[in-house]
């Protein structure tokens, strides 16, 4: 005949606890540590001639470049150049060679 236990025991309390943490990890804080390190990496290969995508949704060349900003040309006229920051950006074009 089986006993019923009053409670959980500390040790499935303790593995229970290990368990979601384990998860959380694997489900919230790796994929936003890998997203981080592929966007720090786009901003690394960010040079003077590239076409670029910005947050706003509008594309442009790099035409200049400082630590932490750059400036962008938008459009075919030449006479629209906008500086922005470098985490604006989302996508990065190279020209073709």
């Amino acid at each position: 005949m089986l006993v019923a236990s009053g409670g959980m025991t500390p040790t499935f309390l303790i593995g229970y606890i290990l368990f979601f943490a384990v998860l959380m990890y694997f489900m919230a804080i790796r994929p936003q540590q890998k997203e981080k390190k592929k966007h720090q990496e786009l901003m690394a290969s960010i040079a003077i001639g590239d076409s670029i995508l910005t947050t706003s949704g509008f594309y442009g060349v790099v035409i200049d470049m400082t630590d932490d900003t750059v400036i962008v040309e938008f459009g075919s006229n030449k006479n629209c150049r906008i500086p922005m920051q470098k985490a604006a950006i989302v996508q990065v074009e190279k020209p073709e060679a």
